[in-house]
């Protein structure tokens, strides 16, 4: 079986988390459904880069969660999900390619 990416996995999380909130009006499925998906992201990178990186990925995932809401404020909530989902798969490959 091919194994999906984790920074493919972390950028689906938080476009998939927020479209869920979005979709169903229940914030919480969503958070689930991103809270998810950063595990099974955490768990790739500490398989694939050790705890260290995977650590500053899953802070990296989280603030981009947290910081895609005053960029919302600016350029929208779609925009701020994708801009933020594109950072932390560009920083998962970033990290995660080295070790690989």
């Amino acid at each position: 079986m091919a194994r999906v990416p984790a920074a493919a996995v972390a950028a689906s999380g938080l476009v998939g988390g927020y479209g869920i909130a979005r979709w169903t009006k229940k914030r919480p499925l969503g958070g689930v459904a991103l809270a998810a998906a950063g595990s099974v992201a955490a768990y790739g990178w500490n398989q694939q880069a050790g705890a260290r990186a995977a650590t500053g990925l899953t802070l990296a995932y989280v603030a981009a969660f947290a910081g895609s809401h005053p960029l919302a404020k600016k350029v929208g909530a779609w925009p701020a999900v994708f801009a933020v989902a594109g950072g932390v798969a560009a920083a998962s490959w970033a990290v995660t390619r080295r070790s690989a």
